[in-house]
């Protein structure tokens, strides 16, 4: 390190989470959100330029690079930072110590990756990630969040796997450079860099290999799925940005990632698992973003990173609170909250909103990924995203809050959300209206400067009628949009379904094997050999001696007896002289013979 204050940010949330377990409940709530606080002070502290290294291999002469301070870090920083703190203060009521823990882990985790500056610390907070990850969902402690679990972590060390491969086959391909750069799609395109990508986007959730995501974030706790919703693909969506800027085929999967989370989104009619969706839909806006690769690009993908984890963080926080307070979570069971359940009521359509509408976040920063589309005349990539955008708007601005606060009362009386939860709603909903009217505050944070005026009264127009003609659609199509009881088939079906029959035709065929080899070798060859080194000589004895037997003229019962003798003095290894002189005699005969043959 170069200096003391040079340490990386990750290590505040990281060394923290060990003091955990040893607090008292009450004062294990207030530390939990001191240490984001603390980091997020400490990053925006942070000047670009700013390092450290160690070395510590001596593979390659490049230090392991824990900190990386540029712009494109240091937003990504501020935003997890200040994420961990709304979400902890929403998690004020929950006094168990080991979701802490690994919440802790897992955020430190992803602060560490993208602060880091060569592949391989990069991989080891990943790794580190995936793991702690997998302890936030078991905190739940239900056989749900178990299954969900295990597919969870299957899925993330077959991605991390790859990564690692790639991580080890780039650097040998770089003269064991360790460097974490973007690779150029026309110099840097080996199978190396294609595992990276492929590893990455497994935590992008792209599909096929994207129902870990609503399978695992709704199994989690009320909290939990909330901290898993913000770091995961965004941590992903960072390392394209750093590392595959300009590579094309990263344009269509952004773009495959944005349709098919809207689809089941609007299949779907369980409240989390409709927001696990529409994570996917918007990392497929940041995805194709990162594939277009211009500064625009880059800079909107940053933005609206930035701005989904506030207001689906706030999504998550007010279902959340749903399903805290009845223990449902399917709309199909739910309807009519708003008369209990105002101020919650009130924050999610804020988040709703935040996702589109003028003097909100979003839409100051995810158009600018459309503006930068745009600019590159890509026609096809816009008029997809597009209308992915006005089909999430309907399927969580509209459909969801209908439903879920608006729609046949069922007849329940929940209270209203407990004031933690309410604070950390607050502190999310502030800021998802300050970026909405303040967005130079949001662009000065960006990567790149960028030409782009929101506020113009073309965009502006154009939002609304879209909006305006979404709500129209949603009048029109309610009765089929009505959530019906049921479960979507995804992809995962074919590992679910698979993996049964993949054990059944293993067992099969594996098994079948070894039970052939068993009965062929062990119990067949192996046996037959025993035998014959234990019994053979007396066996063989016994056949020399029966025409010398019968020529002195035993009979056939004195034969069987004289035979019977000869096998248990070959078991004691007692024999008369005689015999044994015998058998030497036609040994030694044998033997002559075939030196005579040859």
């Amino acid at each position: 390190m170069n200096n003391f204050a040079d340490f990386p940010p990750a290590l505040i949330l990281l060394l923290g989470a060990l003091l955990v377990p040893f607090l008292k409940p009450s004062w294990r709530s207030v530390y939990v959100i001191l240490l984001p606080l603390a980091t997020l002070f400490y990053v925006l502290q942070l000047k670009t330029g700013t390092g450290s290294q160690f070395n510590l291999f001596t593979f390659t002469e490049e230090p392991l690079e824990f900190l990386r301070v540029d712009k494109l870090s240091k937003a990504f920083g501020i935003i997890f930072s200040l994420n961990a703190v709304a979400a902890f203060i929403y998690a004020f009521y929950y006094k168990k110590s080991t979701q802490h823990v690994a919440a802790l882990f897992y955020i430190g985790g992803a602060i560490g990756t993208v602060f880091a500056g060569d592949l391989l610390t990069m991989y080891v907070f990943w790794e580190s990630m995936a793991v702690s990850s997998t302890f936030v969902i078991l905190a739940r402690n239900t056989e749900q969040a178990k299954g969900a679990a295990f597919r969870y972590i299957m899925i993330h060390l077959v991605g991390g796997l790859l990564l690692l491969a790639g991580v080890i086959l780039t650097i040998a391909r770089q003269d064991g450079s360790i460097a974490f750069n973007g690779f150029d799609f026309e110099t840097a395109n080996h199978a190396g860099t294609w595992l990276i990508l492929i590893g990455i986007l497994v935590n992008c959730g792209a599909p096929p290999l994207s129902s870990w995501l609503p399978d695992s974030y709704p199994a989690a706790s009320v909290t939990g799925g909330l901290i898993l919703s913000a770091y995961t693909t965004k941590t992903a969506v960072y390392t394209l940005l750093r590392g595959y800027p300009g590579w094309e085929p990263l344009i269509w999967i952004g773009c495959a990632m944005a349709v098919y989370g809207v689809i089941y989104a609007l299949m779907e009619s369980d409240i989390r698992r409709i927001l696990a969706y529409a994570i996917i839909n918007q990392v497929g806006f940041m995805v194709c973003a990162a594939g277009v690769g211009t500064h625009d690009a880059i800079s909107g993908a940053t933005a609206a990173a930035f701005c989904h984890i506030l207001y689906k963080s706030l999504l998550w926080m007010t279902t959340g609170v749903v399903l805290y307070r009845l223990g449902k979570s399917n709309l199909c069971d739910l309807g009519g909250l708003h008369r209990t359940m105002p101020v919650t009521t009130v924050f999610f359509i804020i988040g709703c909103l935040s996702m589109a509408l003028p003097g909100t976040c979003g839409f100051t920063s995810k158009n600018i990924i459309i503006h930068a589309i745009e600019h590159e005349h890509l026609f096809w990539p816009w008029l997809l995203l597009e209308i992915s955008a006005v089909g999430i708007f309907l399927a969580v601005a509209i459909r969801l809050p209908y439903f879920l606060f608006f729609g046949k009362d069922k007849g329940l009386t929940p209270q209203d959300a407990p004031s933690a939860m309410l604070g950390g709603m607050a502190l999310l909903g502030f800021f998802c209206l300050f970026f909405g009217f303040a967005p130079g505050t949001l662009y000065d944070l960006l990567p790149h400067e960028i030409d782009y005026h929101p506020y113009s009264i073309a965009k502006v127009t154009i939002v609304l009628q879209w909006i305006l003609a979404t709500g129209i659609t949603f009048i029109f199509l309610k009765k089929w949009l009505t959530p019906k009881p049921g479960i979507s088939l995804d992809f995962d079906w074919f590992y679910r379904k698979g993996a049964v029959q993949f054990y059944r035709a293993a067992d099969t065929t594996l098994n079948g094997a070894n039970a052939l080899a068993k009965r062929t070798f062990i119990d067949g060859f192996v046996k037959w050999t025993c035998n014959f080194f234990e019994s053979g000589a007396s066996r063989s004895t016994a056949w020399l001696m029966t025409p010398i037997w019968m020529l002195q003229g035993h009979n056939a019962e004195e034969i069987d007896s004289l035979q019977q003798s000869i096998f248990k003095r070959s078991k004691r290894g007692a024999f008369q002289i005689g015999i044994t002189a015998f058998c030497a005699v036609i040994l030694l005969g044998l033997l002559s013979i075939i030196f005579l043959l040859e």
